[in-house]
């Protein structure tokens, strides 16, 4: 009887703790966006974030032609194959606006981020 009692407790323990640390892991889940390659343009053209949080850029590329998602701001180029999509982990950026193109089709391609 004694050993039954004990586990219950330490179940209960256990499930408490749990649940205690299950809303931080849902707090630290960056954002993710949207953004799509389509015709050799960015749609949208403009996105929005939250200044001073992470975030995931969710390219997918809808071409049959590869596209480099680039930003001399940011220090990134990363290319997204024609038909696939890349998950992009982005830094917490201070308040501002950054451009980014699609450096194989500079013409059309062309987006920014704003970060506020």
């Amino acid at each position: 009887m004694r050993g039954r009692a004990a586990r219950r407790v330490a179940g209960l323990i256990v499930s408490a703790g749990l649940l205690a640390v299950a809303p931080v892991f849902g707090a630290d889940t960056p954002a993710e966006i949207a953004l799509t390659i389509e015709q050799h343009r960015f749609q949208p053209e403009e996105v929005r974030v939250k200044a001073g949080a992470p975030f995931v850029l969710v390219i997918a590329n809808k071409d049959a032609t590869p596209e480099e998602f680039e930003s001399k701001e940011l220090r990134i180029e990363k290319v997204i194959p024609g038909g696939k999509t890349l998950r992009l982990r982005m830094p917490a950026l201070k308040p501002g606006t950054y451009g980014f193109v699609g450096e194989f089709n500079e013409a059309t391609a062309r987006g920014r981020i704003v970060a506020e």
